[in-house]
This record gives structure tokens, C-alpha cells and sequence, in this order.
């Protein structure tokens, strides 16, 4: 596999990121440049970048031929694979925007983003075509389905991406278009739709350049391993970030502990990006303590904290660098990071840290008001950079409520600032629950249990879980004269959203802590898990 980018390897020259105005730019320059180079490898399918340039004209070609304009939307639900990254390239080449879809959500809640975003032609990877089939009614709404890999009677992508031509298409996008509108979970039981730049997804290799830091530079060998879900900036962002390198992109269909460790010995990893509720599964595998990790030369890891123990346990294992990543969906991912060098596993005050903020990105912690405060008060962390989002598709409310007229967007994160400038994160302003690297929104839980038969009120809170950093609770109030069976709770739950979302355990109380205003005061149920815990995320 690695002969084919053998020939160029020798003659690759650095990276050139002022040819890259626009995400076709990456696939054009590195077509020209270095043509045999591996780009992706999916499942023993090997494209070239030359082929992936070809490849992406062809979808940018076939997109403008279906009739769609500069601004549509098309949707992807699937697992990760080599042909969502062409399929999302080429839909930029064509000013199309992309809408990856979490596979592991529920058909309503596919269904729902689907519709927000009114996605013109809709692509099914093989593992939910049942459920689209099911869900047809909602799912199709005169729109075209496309099967990623054969076997339904849809058209298949590889023969409506080959019936085109592979010149480059006359549309020119600007860096200032939206490339992909990722959804995150909303307060109100809705997610909404971040889109996100050209500029937003690129300006970041260019200061990078300018600013050097060994974790964040990428070589001719480098292989990088895409294994967190498209569907979150985790999984698209590092993936590009790969491909914009000119980096061999390893794509692996799902996280799977046992494959992780085989394509980091069978396929030369160099570095990767995970949670750190992935490695913790990874690093208890028995063959974990086989596998040759020569090669591995960084890991990083967000969406929350590593535990000390974890990371003394990785470090010895592993033996490469770490460097965490703080970030949202919001702010295309990485705005804050913490270097290998300060990754002490004696444990020193600065590992409970955050880090530093990126080149060209803004942080300061805020009160109530927006004042800035001095450093070592908590406050909301707030940030203003190249990356933040242009707003919410269509919800101008809530993108005024993130995002103040001078640029600065509120995080909905308390922490404070060090003297040093390293942010700490002391709590959420927002109740969102971070499990396994997923989000969940209470609202959206407490929504999906309330129609229970015996519950009269819930809330739902996040509490300790060694495995998942936060595991969902439900704290619910029984109707008069019913009994409460929590796996029957949790089941009645799960047939209405994802899985991962659903409580995992269920807290029986006779009335919910209120404000003089109503609300539920979620601080006070949480209290007695975190009580013990320095800080009040996990």
C-alpha cells in the first residue's frame, strides 16, 4: 500500500497554503504536486490524489447536472468512508453544502435534520438503509436517495459520480461560502444547524505555518487515522485537516478498539484523533500490549478532559505526544490546546488545563455583562478568531444570542484564565452532558421520558462515569399512585432517541428543586455526584 506515494515521497515539497483559498483547492494542489500519493485508504480501496481530484470534478459535475444551485444543501447518513470526503469536496466545487447526519441518531431525528436543512438529494450508507426505507415518508419528500455502496434499488454513488465528467466545473466558490453545516444538539429539543466556511475550515493551516508547533506540523509520511464519526467536527475536521497536509488519510468505518490497534500497526499510524473515552477502551484491549507503536508520533484528544490515571497508562503505552483540544462545533473545533510538554503525568496543576489558544484565536472570560474579567475569576469563556461560525442556518436569534456584533461568541462555558494565559474549564453555563465524547441536551432527554405513563416531571442531569466521563441520568417525579421501573424508563426512552442519549440509570424523587421562577435548578441534583470532584466536569 505505501509503494504507490513511494516514487514522490523523495521529491514532496512543504505545502503551499496560499493555493488553499477553498477546500478544491487541497485536491488540486496535491493532484498537481504529487499525484501517486495515497490520499485515502478505506477497507483496501487506495485513491491517489489524482484520482481524488478527478473523483471530486466528477461528484461537483454530477451535483450541477441534478440541477442544484450554489447555497442547496445535500445530506449524508452514514458511517465514515473514503467517498463521503469526495462527495463533500465535490459538493463544494459546486458551491453545495454539506450535511453530515449522526447514523447513530433515531429515524425522527434524522428526519428532522434532514428536513431543516432542506437537503436536495439525500445519501444512505449501507448501514441505515433500513432505517431510511422506514422512514421513507419523512426521508424522501420529492428528494433523490443515493445508496453509498451497492444493495438496494436506489442508484448507487460510485455509478452517479462516474457518469460525469472529470473536469473541474466553471463554478468558483469564495473562501467566505458555508462548506458544511454540522448540527449539534440544541437546548430546546431541537439541534441547529453551525455552518461553518471555506475560510473557517483553512485559515488555521495558514497561521499554522506561520507558527510552528511540532504537534501540529504534518510530512509526506504521515499517516493519519480518521475514526470519530463525520458527523461531528471531530471526525470531518481532523480528516481534512489530513487531507489539506497531504497526508495518507487511514479512514476507518466506526470506532473499533481491535481495528484502532491494527491499523495503527498494519498501516503505520503517525497520529490520530479520539476521546479520551476511546482510548481508555483502546488501552484495555489485551492486545493492546503487543502492538508495535514506533511509529505513533501524536494523539490528540477532546470533548473533555483526560483523567490523570489515563494518561500515565497512555503515555506508557503509547509512548508518543499528547496534546489536548478544547473546542466546539461552534468555532470548527479547535480553538484551545494543550502542548505535549505540559502532558506531566506526575500531575502537575497546569494538566487540569485547557491550554493555550490557538494562533490568530481570542479568548477572554467574561461576567453577566460581557465584562471581561481579571485573571483567576470564573466567568463564561468567550472567543473571536477566524474560526468562529457564520451563525445558525436560519435561526438569527440564536446565532445573535452566540455570536455579539464585535465577533465574540459565548461558549456557554465557565472557566477562568491563568496568568500564564492558559485557560482552565471550571463548569458548563449550558446543561449539556458530554458522554463518550458525544453531546447530549437535557431538554432533549427530558423531552423524549415525559411522555412515560408514570412520569409526571423530569430533569435530567450528568453524573460521574469512569468508563464515559458523564453518564445520563433521569431525576423524575412519579404521577399520584404510580410506580417508577427504571429499565422500563430507560427502554421507553431509547425507542424515541438515539441510544447514547437515553439515561443510563434513574433517580426516583418526590418533587423537583425549583427558583422562584419555576425553573429546575439542576445544580442542586447534580450536587451530590460531583461533590468529591475538583472539578464539575469529567
Amino acid at each position: 500500500m505505501a509503494t504507490l506515494a513511494e516514487g514522490v515521497r523523495g521529491t514532496a515539497r512543504a505545502v503551499n497554503f496560499a493555493e488553499m483559498q477553498v477546500l478544491g483547492d487541497a485536491t488540486r494542489v496535491h493532484a498537481r504536486d504529487r499525484p501517486g500519493a495515497v490520499a485515502f485508504e478505506f477497507e483496501g480501496r487506495i485513491t491517489s490524489f489524482a484520482q481524488l481530484d478527478a473523483h471530486v470534478n466528477q461528484v461537483a459535475n454530477a451535483l450541477i447536472a441534478a440541477g442544484l444551485k450554489p447555497g442547496d444543501r445535500i445530506a449524508y447518513v452514514g458511517k465514515n468512508s473514503d467517498h463521503y470526503f469526495e462527495l463533500f469536496i465535490g459538493a463544494t466545487k459546486a458551491g453545495v453544502v454539506m450535511v453530515p447526519v449522526g447514523w447513530r441518531l433515531a429515524g425522527p431525528e434524522i428526519a428532522f435534520i434532514v428536513n431543516n436543512a432542506e437537503a436536495k438529494l439525500l445519501f444512505v450508507g449501507p448501514e441505515l438503509v433500513d432505517l431510511a426505507r422506514a422512514n421513507i415518508g419523512e426521508l424522501g419528500r420529492g428528494r433523490t436517495l443515493i445508496a453509498m455502496e451497492p444493495g438496494s434499488n436506489w442508484p448507487t454513488f460510485e455509478a452517479w459520480r462516474d457518469a460525469h465528467p472529470a473536469t473541474a466545473p466553471h463554478f468558483s466558490p469564495a473562501p467566505s461560502d458555508v462548506a458544511i453545516q454540522l448540527y449539534t444538539s440544541g437546548t430546546t429539543g431541537h439541534p441547529k444547524g453551525a455552518m461553518l466556511t471555506h475560510s473557517n475550515l483553512l485559515e488555521g493551516r495558514r497561521l499554522g505555518e506561520r507558527h510552528p508547533m511540532p504537534w501540529n506540523e504534518w510530512g509526506p509520511d504521515d499517516v493519519s487515522l480518521v475514526a470519530m464519526p463525520v458527523a461531528h467536527i471531530g471526525g470531518t475536521g481532523w480528516g481534512l485537516i489530513g487531507l489539506v497536509n497531504g497526508a495518507r488519510g487511514v479512514v476507518a468505518r466506526e470506532f473499533d478498539p481491535l481495528k484502532v490497534l491494527d491499523y495503527i500497526e498494519k498501516d503505520r499510524v503517525s497520529k490520530m484523533f479520539m476521546v479520551p473515552a476511546a482510548l481508555q477502551i483502546v488501552v484495555r484491549q489485551p492486545r493492546s500490549r503487543e502492538v508495535d507503536y514506533s511509529r505513533l508520533k501524536y494523539i490528540l484528544y477532546g470533548a473533555s478532559p483526560i483523567p490523570l490515571d489515563l494518561l500515565r497508562e497512555c503515555i506508557e503505552l503509547f509512548g508518543c505526544g499528547f496534546c489536548q483540544q478544547y473546542g466546539m462545533t461552534e468555532t470548527t473545533g479547535t480553538i484551545v490546546y494543550l502542548p505535549p510538554e505540559d502532558h506531566d503525568p506526575a500531575g502537575t496543576p497546569r494538566m487540569r488545563a485547557a491550554g493555550l489558544p490557538m494562533p490568530g484565536v481570542e479568548i477572554r472570560v467574561v461576567d453577566t455583562e460581557g465584562r471581561e474579567l481579571p485573571r483567576g475569576e470564573v466567568g463564561e469563556v468567550s472567543t473571536r478568531s477566524y474560526a468562529n461560525m457564520t451563525g445558525y442556518w436560519r435561526l438569527d436569534d440564536a446565532t445573535a444570542a452566540t455570536i455579539a456584533a464585535d465577533g465574540w461568541l459565548r461558549t456557554g462555558d465557565a472557566g477562568y484564565m491563568d496568568e500564564d494565559g492558559y485557560l482552565y474549564i471550571h463548569d458548563r453555563v449550558k446543561d449539556m452532558i458530554i458522554s463518550g465524547g458525544e453531546n447530549v441536551y437535557p431538554a432533549e432527554v427530558e423531552s423524549a421520558v415525559y411522555g412515560h405513563p408514570a412520569v409526571a416531571e423530569v430533569a435530567v442531569i450528568g453524573v460521574p462515569d469512569e468508563k464515559w466521563g458523564e453518564a445520563v441520568k433521569a431525576v423524575v417525579v412519579p404521577k399520584p399512585g404510580a410506580s417508577i421501573d427504571a429499565e422500563d424508563i430507560i427502554a421507553f426512552a431509547r425507542s424515541r432517541i438515539a441510544a447514547f442519549k437515553a439515561p443510563k440509570s434513574v433517580d426516583v424523587i418526590a418533587a423537583l428543586p425549583r427558583n422562584a421562577s419555576g425553573k429546575i435548578l439542576r445544580r442542586e441534583l447534580r450536587a451530590p455526584y460531583w461533590a468529591d470532584r475538583a472539578r464539575q466536569v469529567n
